[in-house]
């Protein structure tokens, strides 16, 4: 006989529940006139801690993107960076002590753009937008000190679901070659039919709720299964193809099993996949509580596999790179 599972509480990591305080007193928006209270309640962006590395902006036809460089001469690898937010929140700006950390982790290039954002923006423009960048990166290869055949795409929660539909476009339209792809808790189906989608749906983090708003505003309020799996990774009937990937997640994440199942038909399709499920971690516990255990073995796993991706395996990842991240993102 199942036994009840204990509640949510209960099952978090002691060392990530400070974490919970920020999202009780400021939860996530589910209206929009919540959601224009909740962009200028965005916290200030976290002092950058990483001095070797040169930070510079550049406008693409409207477009902003940040480019981060890390010490010694180059060509570099990079990684191409969408930030989260649930595509209704979230800069460049308010990441950007992750990107110059991250960068400084893994010595590689990190270009950040910042794609327009929903409702006012839903699907396809914030696409089109990371589509436009990635290009530029490509382009400009030679300028930014890039070698073009490690380049990684990479993301976060809305931010992972933007690449994994990234890389399907850039393979459907032969671009070229992806080195890696990297999703941190991807939002990847609108449905909310999973286990975990209905385990979590009152959550005090992001829960289903907030979830539903955000899809509805990304998809202008058209029926999921009418999406483009450009838009719904998860509807996307080949991922064949697509570059290695790891995906990681928490076992408290409203997202888990809709990450769980997108690994498993990663590899199913013969892409080589690394999936790590952090216990009692909910979504965002590596930002919300830095310090943690779990979130430095988070960060510690990320750089691992970026700098292993993009420098070879050959190449040695000395303690200190990998512990970078897991103190200043």
């Amino acid at each position: 006989m199942k036994t009840s599972v204990k509640p949510f509480r209960d099952r978090v990591d002691p060392e990530l529940l400070p974490g919970l305080a920020y999202s009780e007193t400021y939860p996530p928006p589910v209206t929009r006139a919540e959601l224009a209270d909740f962009r200028n309640q965005a916290p200030p962006p976290a002092a950058v801690d990483a001095a070797d590395v040169q930070i510079r902006d550049t406008v693409l036809g409207g477009l902003a993107l940040r480019v981060f460089t890390p010490a010694g001469p180059g060509p570099h690898p990079a990684v191409y960076w969408l930030h989260g937010g649930g595509m209704i929140a979230g800069s460049v700006e308010l990441e950007t002590a992750y990107c110059a950390s991250l960068c400084s982790s893994i010595d590689a290039v990190v270009v950040a753009v910042d794609y327009r954002l929903a409702p006012e923006h839903p699907f396809p423009v914030p696409l089109e937008d990371a589509l436009a960048g990635l290009e530029w990166l490509f382009a400009s290869a030679a300028e930014l000190g890039v070698d073009p055949q490690r380049v990684a795409v990479a993301g976060s929660s809305a931010g992972g679901g933007l690449a994994a539909g990234l890389a399907l476009l850039n393979r459907d339209r032969s671009g070229p070659p992806l080195a890696f792809l990297y999703l941190m808790y991807p939002m990847l189906d609108p449905t909310h039919t999973s286990g975990s989608a209905r385990e979590f749906a009152g959550i005090p983090t992001w829960n289903r709720t907030h979830s539903e708003f955000a899809w509805d505003c990304y998809l202008a309020g058209s029926p999921a299964s009418h999406a483009s799996p450009y838009a719904v990774p998860m509807l996307a009937a080949d991922l064949s193809g697509l570059p290695p990937v790891l995906i990681q997640t928490g076992e408290l994440d409203l997202f888990r099993d809709e990450d769980i199942s997108f690994a498993m038909r990663l590899l199913q399709d013969g892409v080589s996949t690394e999936l790590l499920v952090y216990p009692g971690a909910y979504h965002g516990f590596e930002l919300s509580c830095p310090d943690s255990a779990a979130s430095r073995r988070s960060l510690r796993d990320r750089n691992q596999a970026l700098f292993r991706a993009l420098h070879g395996p050959s190449a040695v990842f000395s303690l200190t790179n990998a512990m970078k991240g897991a103190h200043e993102a």
